[in-house]
Formats: structure tokens, C-alpha cells, sequence
């Protein structure tokens, strides 16, 4: 039960989050296009190589507290514009994470789960708050999302028992390609078309490729949804795997891109 509150608070945030961010949307264009081409393109990846499975779209989420984790640490060597471009991206991805979840597996949804995910962020979304406080809201449980939620989240997920043969399974290789190769060129493909279309980006191509990749960390919401998909404990075991491996490989990928990339002034 502790554990489901805690999931409770983070997805109530991440309603808030989207209440928030979804105000600017027509100024969010390109991220939100962005957000898009980075789910679309993983899932179709996963599927690629693991067909039939039920656990796809735990290929798809950004875990917005990581990305901006590891892009914090670059401090002023990057463009501000690239935190704000990640941020959106991020809200606009947890905004698709949710209808996927709904739509696809709403069935699958026991209560309590459905009460610490689905309905906890459609109470942030619907609360009717001034921006005062909302902003006041946000800022109070930000951190503790980031410093306590996320992290128990991430800990208690830690796949300790894990077989040799799960390194080669499938479902794990299917994640780790697809979220670590598959959100670099579905959100860099998406922003480019955005650009090309007329959407205009304060930061350049190979910033936003930077972001892709620190976009591959995906944990918090992809755990959860593993957790509701998974159709054995070694699937999810599997799942699990994949998700650390690859969060490992973009946040370094990441952070070495974005500290070699010049800041587009």
C-alpha cells in the first residue's frame, strides 16, 4: 500500500504537470510532435523484433525526472532552452503514456491500480487551482518526486534475480534496442518534420538529438505499465532488465552528446 501511494502522488503530479503545460501548447508544437515520433517509433521497434508481445508499450515513456537528472549535471555548458524542450517533450510524452494506457490495456487494470495511475493524474489534470497554485503545488512535489518517489520506485524494481538467459531474451534485447536506437530517430525525425513543416524550435537539430537520447531513460511510467502488462514474472523480469540497461546507456549517451554539442545561441 505504500508503495501504490507513492505511485499515486507521481502520476497526480504528472496530471498537474500536463494541467500546466498544456497551456502552451501551441508554442510546444515541435516537442509535442517530437513526444509523438518517440513512442510511435520505439513500439514499433519492439514489435519488430518481439512480435505479439503484451508489454510493447513499456517501450515508449520518458522518465522526466532521470532526463532532467542527468541534464542537470551539464549545468550552464547547455543551451536553457534544452531543459525547457525536454520538459515538454516530457509532459506531452506522459500525456500519450496515459491514453496508451487506458486504451490498451484498461482491462488489464486491477482497482487499486487503476486508482494510483489513471484516476491520481486525471485529479491534477481536472483540480481546479489558480496558476499560483498551481506552480506552488508542482514546486513542493517536484522534488519530492524526484529525490524520493522516483527513486523507491526505481529501487524497489531492481531486478536482483535475474537469469543469465534473460540478457538474451526477446523482450529484453526488443527494449533496449527500441528505447535506446528507437526514441533518437522517432524524436529527431518528428522534430525535423515539425521544423520543416513550419513548427520552430529554439534549439538546433543536434541539441534535439541530444535530448532524443537522454529521452532513451525510461523508467518510472514504463515500470508501471510493465507491472500491468507483464504476463509472467519472468516477462516482467525481462521487461525490467531492458529498462535499467538501456536508461544506463542513454543517460551516458546522452550527457557525452550534449556536453560536445555546442549551444545554439
Amino acid at each position: 500500500m505504500f508503495l501504490d501511494a507513492l505511485i499515486a502522488i507521481f502520476f497526480f503530479l504528472v496530471g498537474l504537470e500536463i494541467k500546466n503545460g498544456i497551456k502552451e501548447i501551441k508554442t510546444a508544437l515541435v516537442p509535442i510532435v517530437a513526444a509523438l515520433g518517440g513512442m510511435i517509433v520505439p513500439a514499433a521497434i519492439y514489435l519488430l523484433i518481439n512480435p505479439g508481445s503484451h508489454v510493447w508499450a513499456a517501450s515508449m515513456p520518458t522518465d522526466i525526472a532521470l532526463a532532467l537528472g542527468v541534464l542537470s549535471l551539464l549545468g550552464k555548458r547547455v543551451n536553457p532552452q534544452v531543459r525547457l524542450f525536454l520538459l515538454t517533450l516530457a509532459i506531452a510524452d506522459d500525456l500519450f503514456s496515459l491514453i496508451v494506457l487506458a486504451i490498451f490495456y484498461g482491462d488489464d487494470l486491477e482497482p487499486i491500480k487503476a486508482l494510483t495511475t489513471l484516476v491520481a493524474a486525471a485529479v491534477g489534470f481536472i483540480l481546479p487551482l489558480r496558476n499560483h497554485a498551481l506552480h506552488k503545488i508542482i514546486k513542493i512535489l517536484t522534488p519530492v518526486a524526484t529525490y524520493f518517489i522516483v527513486p523507491v520506485i526505481v529501487i524497489v524494481n531492481i531486478p536482483l534475480d535475474i537469469k543469465i538467459s534473460a540478457f538474451t531474451s526477446h523482450t529484453t534485447i526488443a527494449i533496449i534496442i527500441a528505447r535506446s536506437f528507437g526514441k533518437i530517430i522517432g524524436i529527431t525525425t518528428f522534430a525535423w518534420l515539425a521544423m520543416r513543416c513550419g513548427g520552430h524550435a529554439k534549439i538546433g537539430i543536434k541539441e534535439i538529438t541530444g535530448v532524443a537520447t537522454l529521452a532513451g531513460m525510461g523508467l518510472t511510467v514504463a515500470l508501471v505499465i510493465a507491472d500491468i502488462a507483464a504476463r509472467s514474472e519472468t516477462e516482467l523480469d525481462q521487461v525490467r532488465l531492458g529498462l535499467f540497461i538501456s536508461a544506463i546507456f542513454s543517460g551516458l549517451a546522452g550527457y557525452i552528446w550534449l556536453k560536445r554539442t555546442p549551444a545554439q545561441q
